[in-house]
């Protein structure tokens, strides 16, 4: 087994990581940027316009291994409910708005790196961030 070195986690958009974006990050450690960024863009091609953040487990032989997570709750929301931003003062400013199926969606999507296994808790812990952002959910 490799010692590690560090771990760190960068969000990155799909398949547009370069060396000139990753550097001051990724310089201290020591790896090839190049590398690392055409293993990245190669595993995030597919969600192309998502930013989908990279857990990254450094080796002290300068080696690395690249974990991909979904995509954080804000992006989706403000993706989904159609704003440039949360609200200035959340609770009571409402910048945007996302139906039960959207918030079920993205409650789908986040899953795999919430710490529960019932979508109805994902949709829960969604909603909140959604509350704290000034993103109202609609009730059917």
């Amino acid at each position: 087994m490799k010692a590690i070195k560090r771990t760190l986690r960068l969000d990155l958009e799909a398949g547009k990581a370069n060396p000139a974006k990753v550097g001051k990050d990724l310089a201290p450690t020591g790896i090839n940027l190049l590398g690392f960024c055409n293993q990245y863009n190669e595993m995030s091609k597919g969600q192309m316009g998502l930013v989908i953040p990279a857990e990254i487990t450094v080796y002290e032989d300068r080696s690395f291994d690249i974990k991909l997570k979904t995509p954080p709750a804000a992006f989706l929301l403000k993706k989904y409910a159609g704003v440039e931003k949360g609200a200035a003062k959340p609770g009571s400013q409402i910048v945007g708005s996302i139906t039960q199926d959207q918030l079920r969606q993205i409650a789908e999507i986040k899953l795999p790196d919430l710490n529960t296994i019932e979508l109805e808790s994902a949709m829960k812990i969604i909603a909140g961030t959604a509350k704290n952002m000034g993103i109202r959910i609609e009730e059917h």
